[in-house]
């Protein structure tokens, strides 16, 4: 069963109280949106995501998601969807 958007925002909501105050890793903001985690990066290349670098010294990079930036990417998604919608 496929739930409309604003359903699945609060399934998700949830499933994960307190959601806002979390950091995700892109690997769960991927299995959170239900997309690749290359479309993740593309959403932080596009200034859509906002990342925390949690990297401590010269390693590979370590960044987290904020669940709340998460949020809001699909709060404005369900916002661009109704308009395209009723451009129709």
């Amino acid at each position: 069963m496929i739930l409309p958007l604003p359903a699945m925002l609060a399934a998700i909501a949830r499933r994960s109280p307190g959601m806002c105050d979390k950091l995700h890793s892109v690997r769960s903001v991927a299995e959170i949106l239900d997309v690749s985690r290359r479309s993740v990066y593309r959403y932080i290349e596009a200034g859509e995501l906002s990342v925390v670098d949690m990297r401590t010294g010269v390693e590979r990079s370590r960044v987290r998601i904020l669940g709340r930036d998460v949020e809001a990417l699909i709060k404005r998604r369900i916002a661009i969807s109704k308009t395209a919608r009723s451009a129709l």
